[in-house]
């Protein structure tokens, strides 16, 4: 396997005539692309998390469905039933699918090719602090060589991308031998579960690329997840009152108390960052959201933190997922209990809600050397990168199609205010895509590439 962050060097061959038309058809369609992608950062699509929930999925997919039949693809668009999923981990107690479309779309080969995935999600993070943007969040604008807006990076540009390398395919009649399927769904950023119900639905391929912001480095897999919530209870009592002892006072600050808590998460945290035997993805914990208290005057009965917990393949079971991680940190949470004289007889209660599950693809996989060859034909240094983030690949993989990270924008633009990505590495992404797709599904009337 190829060094992490490093260029893997593959056999350089240079584009053909027609990946040359291709790529020259995509660069001449810069300001579509740049439209297409502003377009769908204009669609407000929340995830449904914290009773913030976007409405305009269904009319982003029938746009995209309305595209992609004009180019030629069969379009399967959908509205998946809950029942119709199989029982996983991943989705939380009362999901709920309603009027969240999915869409697969497929152009068949013209021979005995193999299949090529491009996945991409639709739905997008909250806003807040929606004051601290510059703009509207959902009216994507141009600045300094960025698209900036909600999801422009994470990743509507990627899905943009990918319709427009499909749609210059079709436009130049690119005689693909094997089928190539343009899949967009909702609830990467929630549950995963758009992704699911379409496995579920029957969707496989023999490669996959997903255009997460991967700075066009190729991500073989994805951590695992795991989210949790730490509830520790203190007794309420007027603040007024204290004494020297507060445990022998009229109160126990729960807000207080949860501090031997963090304290041994950020402990595990660091000593998973310096662990070597982790590899070169180790597992992270934050806690992200803290509730705590009833009155300002009153000592606080209660504290509940939530962590986002995240895990590498090494970390994970046979099954790549995370249960010697949190047999780890309730662990790690009751020994930092027992050391603490409150706790000790009111220990933290540690709550599990969903899971998604690590997953990676081999490095020798068709599916990588073609993306990275690709890359090479088209000038572009790609190579293996160490840091990934989950997304839906790992189901993909999971599934029985190799799937990959392969995309613009950087992940460090995803999530944050004013969030962004760089237009030419929108054009250059949707380059590779079409190329990929071409080496990997092959060319009638060509001779095999990478």
């Amino acid at each position: 396997m190829p060094p992490y962050g490093s260029s893997t060097l593959p056999t350089l061959q240079a584009p053909s005539r027609i990946e040359q038309s291709v790529s020259d058809l995509l660069a001449n369609r810069r300001d579509d692309l740049v439209e297409l992608a502003a377009t769908l950062v204009g669609f407000d699509t929340r995830a449904s998390t914290h009773g913030e929930v976007g409405g305009d999925e269904p009319a982003l997919q029938a746009l995209l469905a309305d595209r992609l039949r004009a180019a030629g693809f069969a379009v399967d668009l959908f509205e998946p039933r809950v029942d119709d999923l199989p029982a996983s981990p991943m989705f939380p107690a009362g999901l709920d699918l309603d009027g969240r479309p999915q869409l697969i779309a497929r152009a068949i080969g013209r021979g005995d090719g193999r299949s090529l995935l491009f996945n991409g999600h639709v739905d997008v993070v909250s806003v807040e602090p929606r004051s601290a943007w510059a703009t509207d969040p959902f009216r994507a604008r141009v600045r300094d060589g960025l698209l900036v807006g909600r999801g422009a990076c994470d990743m509507k540009g990627g899905v943009a991308a990918m319709v427009l390398a499909a749609e210059a395919l079709a436009e130049l009649e690119v005689p693909l031998s094997g089928d190539l399927l343009v899949n967009t769904v909702t609830d990467e950023e929630s549950t995963g579960a758009g992704t699911l119900a379409c496995i579920a639905r029957g969707l496989r391929a023999d490669g996959c690329l997903v255009p997460e912001p991967t700075s066009g480095q190729v991500w073989l897999g994805a951590r695992g997840a795991l989210l949790a919530e730490v509830e520790v209870h203190g007794r309420a009592g007027h603040t007024g009152l204290a004494r020297g002892d507060e445990l022998d006072g009229p109160g126990v600050g729960a807000i207080e108390a949860m501090g031997p808590v963090l304290a041994a998460v950020r402990q595990l945290r660091e000593e998973w960052w310096r662990s070597s035997a982790l590899g070169e993805s180790p597992g992270w914990i934050v806690p992200t959201h803290i509730v705590g208290g009833e009155w300002i005057v009153t000592h606080p009965e209660s504290c509940r933190v939530q962590l986002h917990v995240t895990f590498s393949a090494e970390q994970a079971d046979a099954g790549c997922w995370g249960g010697p991680v949190r047999s780890e940190i309730e662990e790690r949470i009751r020994v930092a209990a027992q050391a603490d004289p409150w706790l000790a007889s009111h220990p933290p209660i540690v709550r599990w809600s969903a899971e998604v599950p690590a997953a990676t693809v081999d490095a020798g996989d068709p599916i990588v050397s073609t993306a990275l060859a690709s890359a090479a034909a088209l000038g572009h240094d790609a190579g293996i990168a160490a840091r990934t983030t989950w997304l839906d690949a790992a189901s993909l993989t999971r599934a029985g199609t190799p799937a990959i990270g392969f995309g613009p924008g950087d992940v460090e633009a995803a999530h944050s205010v004013d969030e962004s990505v760089d237009i030419d590495e929108l054009v250059t992404a949707a380059q590779l895509l079409a190329v990929t797709a071409m080496r990997f599904c092959g060319v009638e009337g060509e001779p095999a590439r990478a």
